[in-house]
């Protein structure tokens, strides 16, 4: 997945890599919404980098539903 495409500097770099973790675990983004109570529109933005932060509390719910470490969602590349 692309890098976040946000214009604040301190986000280059970060990957989310959520699309690639649904489809490993064969669960769809509105099934995830279901299960972690956010809106698939959020979801979304999360999955295609475009969100700006996210809640420990809301990636918590979601690596509780997927069974994963927040690192396996987002990562860091440094692309200098």
């Amino acid at each position: 997945m692309a890098p976040a495409e946000n214009d604040d500097p301190a986000a280059q770099g970060i990957v989310v890599r959520l699309d690639d973790v649904l489809a490993d675990r064969g669960i769809t983004l509105a099934e995830l919404s279901r299960r972690v109570g956010v809106t698939v529109v959020n979801l979304s933005i999360l999955k295609n980098g475009r969100a700006k932060a996210i809640r420990f509390s809301t990636l918590a719910r979601i690596c509780a539903a997927l069974g994963c470490q927040p690192g396996d969602l987002i990562e860091y590349r440094n692309h200098a």
